[in-house]
């Protein structure tokens, strides 16, 4: 009898129909409500499986029964495996099994992979500061001081582009060009430079090397064009 080759979880936050353009699967937008639940909810109780499975059942139009099995798979065997969400803590029950009552329902919070998943999801917007300041808190004995003043310097002026940027980021490593997202550093970035970031980086290099004369018809037609 063959075995069946084990395959590797994958992050699926990205993932899109092959005919449908940009249209996004049912996997990926079960993780990304996920995470984004994970990301702004701060009581445990609602961070439990059934809350998360209620709140997105909510969300599109259907019962939490329907979404569950999903919800539990993601978790259990996408985001868990990779770091992206760990259990946070158990919370005491009254009824139902015994065993259950004993060990508690576990919640689950975001991880310092699991920050940088969310901050580059469009669900996250006015979040994306506070999620990146956390972040940072967090990983505050990194030794690239300059990525992190660039970066929440960014979020202040350009934040579509620190947006972009993190998109690239997360999908380098849903891809597999990157091996982790920790650590968040410079070298790692770069490896996820294409096409999109390289001609922001042009014109913004190109930008700042204007004299003010210069600079104002670009910026005029900059935001003729929207």
């Amino acid at each position: 009898m063959l075995k069946t080759k084990k395959t590797s979880p994958k992050l699926a936050v990205f993932q899109t129909f092959k005919t449908k353009g940009k249209e996004f699967t049912g996997e990926a937008m079960r993780q990304r409500g996920i995470i984004v639940h994970l990301a702004t909810e701060t009581l445990p109780t609602r961070r439990t499986r059934t809350a998360i499975a209620h709140r997105l059942a909510e969300q599109n139009n259907t019962t939490w029964q329907n979404i569950y099995s999903g919800i539990f798979r993601d978790l259990d065997e996408i985001l868990l495996p990779l770091g992206i969400v760990k259990e946070g803590g158990r919370l005491p029950i009254k009824r139902g099994p015994k065993a259950l009552q004993d060990q508690g329902v576990p919640y689950y919070q975001l991880t310092d992979s699991g920050l940088l998943v969310a901050a580059s999801l469009a669900e996250i917007n006015k979040e994306r500061i506070k999620i990146m300041l956390d972040f940072f808190e967090r990983n505050s004995n990194s030794k690239d001081k300059d990525l992190r003043k660039s970066i929440l310097t960014l979020l202040d002026v350009a934040p579509n582009f620190v947006s972009l940027l993190l998109r690239k980021y997360v999908e380098s490593y849903s891809n597999g060009r990157i091996d982790q997202l920790i650590p968040f550093d410079t070298d790692s970035v770069k490896k996820t430079f294409d096409e999109a970031l390289m001609v922001q980086r042009e014109l913004l290099e190109g930008f700042s090397s204007l004299s003010h004369t210069d600079k104002e018809p670009i910026i005029s037609f900059l935001k003729k064009m929207g």
